[in-house]
């Protein structure tokens, strides 16, 4: 049987879907954090068998949550795993 070698691209630019700012990355590393979402929408939805994603960078996060009437859930974390 052959060997296949797959290479993956980890140079993916990251923006934010919002403002199109382009996170600044470092050897596949990060420089901003980002909040990342992913929804796999289900029989009762128009995007049935759709999967969206998208980045949200700090300042427009904050934006988007001040115009939340209910605030949002934060628990403090004590330690990173």
């Amino acid at each position: 049987m052959d060997k296949v070698k797959v290479k993956i691209r980890m140079n993916k630019d990251v923006c934010c879907n919002v403002c199109g700012k382009k996170i600044i990355m470092e050897q596949g590393i990060m420089k901003e954090d980002v909040f990342e979402a992913a929804k796999e929408w289900g029989y009762f939805s128009k995007y049935d068998l759709e999967v969206h994603k998208f980045n949200i960078c700090e300042e427009c996060y904050d934006n988007l949550i001040s115009t939340f009437k209910i605030p949002i859930e934060v628990v403090r974390k004590k330690e990173v795993l």
